[in-house]
């Protein structure tokens, strides 16, 4: 076993794993945080993405012991638990960006890192690219690729900043 440490939404956290144990399954085995989610076993889908150190990262490819020390954001810290979504968050919902759902805390995460690289003002060509590494088996993306224009603008407005 290992000792990792880490912070995580903003709390220290410690655990001792596994060497093989990869980050996605520390944050959904040993922290019970469960909102990221394992599609694919094959880093293809992008459901597992999260941020590291404020870069999406799929945590199906890293092992938790190579984010020691890192900061790292979970679909579940990008709001207050009892305050108002992520401005992408909520254009999720009011975009309908979402069928089933699974796909989504990847999706979130890896809009607001697009927005935090590419900007504010973000057309459908340059957003349909850029989630090349995303899939959604439920939609044709249309209401996705809407939401994130509406939350980079969102953010852009400074609402909120990205998480």
């Amino acid at each position: 076993m290992s000792a990792v440490a880490m912070t995580v939404n903003g709390k220290a956290v410690t655990g001792d794993v596994d060497p093989r144990t990869l980050l996605v399954q520390f944050l959904r085995e040993h922290l019970r945080l469960t909102g990221t989610h394992v599609g694919c076993d094959t880093s293809q889908c992008g459901a597992c993405v999260v941020h590291v150190n404020g870069k999406a990262v799929k945590s199906c490819t890293v092992f938790a012991w190579q984010i020691a020390g890192a900061d790292v954001t979970t679909i579940e810290g990008l709001a207050e638990s009892n305050g108002p979504l992520h401005p992408m968050q909520d254009a999720f919902r009011e975009n309908h960006g979402l069928q089933c759902g699974y796909c989504t805390p990847g999706m979130i995460m890896s809009a607001i890192d697009i927005v935090n690289r590419k900007g504010n003002d973000l057309d459908e060509q340059t957003i349909r690219h850029e989630l090349e590494g995303n899939i959604c088996r439920c939609t044709g993306y249309h209401n996705i690729v809407k939401a994130i224009a509406a939350g980079a603008k969102t953010m852009g407005a400074g609402r909120r900043s990205a998480g």
